[in-house]
Parts: structure tokens; sequence; C-alpha cells
């Protein structure tokens, strides 16, 4: 029977596990399958990617070289652009990028793309998991239908599941071995057979019953802190204009055992998942005449924050009798979140093209990024010196990086935007303006 077949395979780690998409997503899941004693084939259409994954040189920050090493030259993890190793495979999980287009529509095209890659060398007694986020709905209307064209059956010939990635970069607690895993697959015994698969490499893995159910996990967890952050972005917007402190609030608030959780404003959401994935979930509600209006709310007051970040340098440079115009201004931290080089969604970008456009000088200083592109020109991260910061009119922390020096940030510039608090603990300056 090929259920019992399957099990074996993949209890006796015999199982061979292809991995498509060897990003942030793929990479660290494709390491701890390698790791478990899998023979693990990581697809990705990316050459350069994958050249570097075969001499065991990571561009993962949460995967070491040394750990890629180990598990490269075990043999337990070969990198390919070859799709056709497809066909071998007993166990394949896509982990593909869902961006979403301009008009703020899902792009689900590197997911179609993988499972029509998929449908060309599928057999039987493969299990297909997606991982990739998306709306409720994409593994049953769009996946399904491409694995059942040669006549095969889900639950008895093939196995189809969707299980939420679940990653946090630069998280020192929670990596992907003791991060619960949600699975649903299109029948029950493809959701046995996902949670038999990371069973192997995770500690927890829990069941639902759907793959829609599964997906929408996924976007309440985004979509629960999309609309907190946009909640507390708020907040900080009127304590603005009460002239309260709404950091002093937040950290008094949250000394409440219960019935409160600390979110904290910034100046904008970044990273592929919080500023994305709830917009997936209202345009699959607006199919169905439902209007998401928290949703929609959260989003509108989010994605405002750099224009008021703006704002703020603009006062600042005010004091100074000085426009953002002709005026020198250094960011500091471009990344998303701290401690991680992604630059995806960040908010520095949009904050950066602003103050472009209106004149400002920009330049960057971090650790983690070296160089950005905004409207096809390209801007390499400074080094901080003494004088350089000096010569700068107006400073503006946007990532809280904790290899960044503060003091000497502070000490030796003339005014700063604190977006990020990252300069709590020290003495009151009348040159800091919090956001």
């Amino acid at each position: 029977m090929i259920y019992d077949e399957l099990i074996n395979r993949i209890v006796s780690r015999k199982a061979k596990v292809g991995i498509i998409g060897l990003g942030y997503v793929g990479l660290p899941l494709a390491v701890e399958f390698a790791k478990k004693g899998f023979k693990v084939y990581g697809i990705d259409v990316s050459k350069e990617r994958v050249s570097d994954l075969n001499k065991g040189n990571s561009y993962i920050l949460d995967v070491s070289c040394d750990e890629l090493k180990r598990v490269v030259k075990s043999n337990n993890l070969t990198a390919t652009t070859n799709f056709s190793i497809l066909k071998e495979l007993d166990a394949i999980i896509i982990c593909v990028p869902t961006p979403l287009r301009k008009t703020r529509e899902p792009d689900i095209s590197y997911i179609i793309s993988a499972a029509k890659e998929i449908s060309r060398y599928f057999n039987k007694g493969k299990i297909v998991v997606l991982e990739s986020t998306t709306y409720p709905g994409t593994t049953e209307e769009i996946i399904l239908p491409l694995l059942r064209l040669n006549s095969l059956k889900e639950g008895k010939d093939f196995f189809l599941a969707f299980s939420p990635e679940r990653v946090d970069p630069a998280n020192k607690d929670f990596k992907t071995a003791n991060i619960p895993k949600v699975v649903g697959g299109v029948t029950a015994e493809c959701t046995k057979i996902a949670k038999m698969l990371y069973g192997q490499i995770v500690k927890e893995v829990i069941g639902v019953s759907s793959t829609k159910a599964a997906e929408m996990v996924k976007l309440l967890e985004n979509t629960f802190r999309s609309v907190n952050i946009g909640l507390v972005n708020e907040i900080a917007l009127m304590c603005d204009k009460l002239g309260i402190d709404v950091w002093e609030v937040i950290d008094a608030a949250k000394s409440k055992p219960f019935g409160f959780m600390p979110f904290y404003p910034g100046p904008g959401l970044g990273g592929h998942c919080i500023p994305i994935d709830p917009l997936y979930l209202s345009w699959k509600a607006r199919m169905h005449g439902f209007e998401a209006r928290f949703i929609e709310l959260a989003s509108q007051i989010n994605s405002q924050m750099p224009h008021y970040v703006v704002e703020k340098i603009s006062s600042g440079l005010n004091k100074f009798k000085k426009s953002i115009n002709g005026s020198k201004i250094l960011l500091i931290g471009v990344a998303y979140k701290k401690d991680v080089n992604d630059m995806r969604e960040s908010p520095a970008l949009e904050i950066i093209k602003i103050l472009r456009d209106k004149g400002g000088l920009v330049n960057f200083y971090d650790p983690y990024v070296n160089k950005l592109k905004i409207d096809k020109a390209e801007i390499n991260s400074t080094k901080l010196n003494k004088s350089f910061l000096k010569n700068q009119d107006c400073v503006v922390i946007i990532t809280n990086h904790t290899k960044i020096d503060y003091k000497f940030i502070l000490d030796n510039s003339r005014v700063i935007i604190d977006t990020r608090n990252a300069l709590k603990g020290f003495p009151k300056r009348a040159n800091v303006i919090k956001l």
C-alpha cells in the first residue's frame, strides 16, 4: 500500500526530500532535514545560490557556514537548478516567494511555476507540501488540479498538504526545530503523512482539518501583528499630539500580567510577511463580498509611518533653520528589522525615496547591508566616524541593530530622530526627537 510504504520511508529516514526555493524559509528547512539524516535536494532557479550552497557558503544569517558545510560534506544536502530531480523524490516542499502585485493582489506565479514543474515529473507515492504564505484555498484550487493530471487520486496515490512557515530571522531562541508546526492536508491521510514528515525534525506538529484552515492560521498570525502594530502606531501619533512619551506608556502598560501584550511603534512595516500577508486575506475576503475593515485600516496607518518619519526629520531640521532640501541626512540601519540583512519591504526604502524626492542628500550606515538601490541608483553603506557624523545635518535611527554604538552616535550628532527608542537608557538630550 502506497500510504504504508511512504510512512516507512519517512520513519526510517530513507525518504528523499526536495525543497523548492532556498531562501529564508527553504534553506533552514533543508539543513534541518539533512541534519536528521535525510537525503535532501535543494532546488532553486538561482545558479549563484546553488553554487554557494554546494560550496558550503551560507547567505542566510540563521544558517552558519559551518553547519551548512557539515551537511554538504556528508552528502545529505545537494543544491541544484535541475527540476528533473523531482521524479526521484518522496517528499517535495514548496518554499517560494509570494509577493503582492502593484494592484495589491496576490502574485502566486512562483507557486504555479513550482507546481507545474512538480506535475511534469510527478508519479505515485509522493507527498507535496506548500509552505509559501498564500490565501485560503490556494493548495486545493491551484496545486491539487495539477497533481491530478495523470488520473492520480489524492490521499491514495499521492498526498498534499499545507504547512505555514514560521521563520523569525535573527530569533536566537526559536529556530526550525523548536517552533511548533501546523499542517493541514486535503484528506485525513494527507494530514497524517505530513505530520509524520515534519515530526522527524520538529518537536511538536499540530494537525488541522484542512489545507484552508492551515493557510488561514498563517494569515491570522500575521494579521494579528499587523493590526496591533497599526494600533500602537496610531497611539504613537496620538501621544505625539498630546505631548506624551508613547514608549513610557508602553513600558508601564506591559507591567500588567494579564490582558496586555506589548507592541511597539516604528517607521513602518517591513519583511515579507507582516506588510503583505494580511492583504492576501483582505483580497480573498473581497472575493466573497466581505470587507476586512481592521486589516485595511491597519495597512493604511502602517503605510503612512514613513511619511510621518519624514515629518519628524523636517521638524528636527527646522530647529536649525534648515529644510530637507540640501540637507545631509544619515539613516542608521536600513534592514527591515534588527540584526538581519533582509531588505524586503523595509520602510527605509520609502523614507529614502521621499527624502531624495525632497532634495535631501541621503546616506546610510548598516552593519548588515552593504548597498541598496533606490530608483535604479545604487547607494553604498558609509563608514561611521566622528567627522562624518558631525558633518550630517540629521541622523535618523531606522533599525536598532545591536552592533551599533549608539553612545558614539549620540555624542557626535547635531539632531537625531529615534524611531525605535534605541536611545532608551541614555540621559534625555534636546537634540533627540523620538517617534
